[in-house]
């Protein structure tokens, strides 16, 4: 199909600025356009038509990203315990 897109060019681009409280998302990513309408109740400011929307959101809900925590062995194995109890529990 002649002027399809590659993945590499499917790209998702969060955009925002010190001046503004607003951030645009735009993303050909059905998972992140899912997450915007669906849960965040957003709707496209704008569609391409090749399956790339644009969002503008409060830019208050970027968060950066965080470090992943580091766990122990026993805390993960507590942790293990304690879902596998509440598995029980709720079956």
């Amino acid at each position: 199909m002649p002027g399809r897109l590659t993945n590499h060019d499917q790209e998702t681009i969060i955009s925002f600025n010190k001046a503004q409280e607003i951030a645009d998302i735009f993303t050909y990513e059905k998972t992140w356009q899912k997450h915007l309408e669906g849960k965040l109740g957003l709707k496209p400011v704008m569609d391409n038509g090749f399956g790339g929307k644009e969002y503008e959101l409060p830019k208050k809900m970027i968060k950066p990203p965080r470090v992943p925590r580091k766990l122990s062995d026993s805390v993960k194995k507590k942790l293990a315990e304690r879902l596998h109890g509440k598995r029980v529990l709720s079956a």
